[in-house]
């Protein structure tokens, strides 16, 4: 579903920046098999704890696993880092007059900004329940949560703009 999405917002924008909106479709589709991948990985070591990585090295802690990264997804280096960097490139894009209203664009920026400090924060901050996680983690993933569902739709302008497919103003 999300590559719908990309693709959608791409051929909206695409007359802004052909080669800009093609890398952020590619950067966007990389972070959502990411994403998934790191889901179906931490949804494994849930269900089967018995073969997770944690126990093969017989980890002594319980907790233990939360502590190990995804192989491949470490950190969401792809599902929040990636996935910020195809944000900006989609919200620059859309600012730059392409085809959606500029207010899409701007909370784009921002919604890339807190998906960027969220893989930072998983990246240098381990432990998201001490004082500097919660504002490294939790604060900006909470955040950009908000926002996108904003972004996505809970906006009467956006439900407009987007209802029948065609921007206000739009010739298609």
């Amino acid at each position: 579903m999300t590559a719908a999405v990309l693709v959608g917002v791409c051929s909206r924008v695409r007359a802004a920046g052909p080669e800009v909106a093609g890398l952020a479709v590619l950067l966007g589709v990389t972070a959502a098999v990411s994403s998934l991948s790191h889901g179906a990985y931490d949804l494994a070591n849930a269900l089967h704890p018995e073969a997770s990585p944690a126990k093969v090295l017989q980890a002594t802690s319980a907790d233990a696993l939360s502590t190990l990264p995804s192989q491949l997804d470490a950190r969401g280096a792809l599902t929040f880092g990636v996935a910020g960097m195809a944000i900006l490139l989609f919200a620059y894009l859309i600012a730059r007059g392409g085809g959606l209203p500029r207010g899409v664009g701007l909370l784009g920026y921002l919604l890339g900004v807190l998906l960027i400090i969220t893989y930072l924060g998983r990246l240098i901050v381990l432990d998201p329940s001490t004082s500097a996680g919660t504002i490294a983690i939790l604060a900006p993933a909470a955040l950009s949560g908000q926002r996108s569902s904003i972004r996505c739709g809970s906006s009467g302008s956006a439900r407009r703009c987007c209802a029948d497919g065609k921007h206000k103003g739009s010739t298609t």
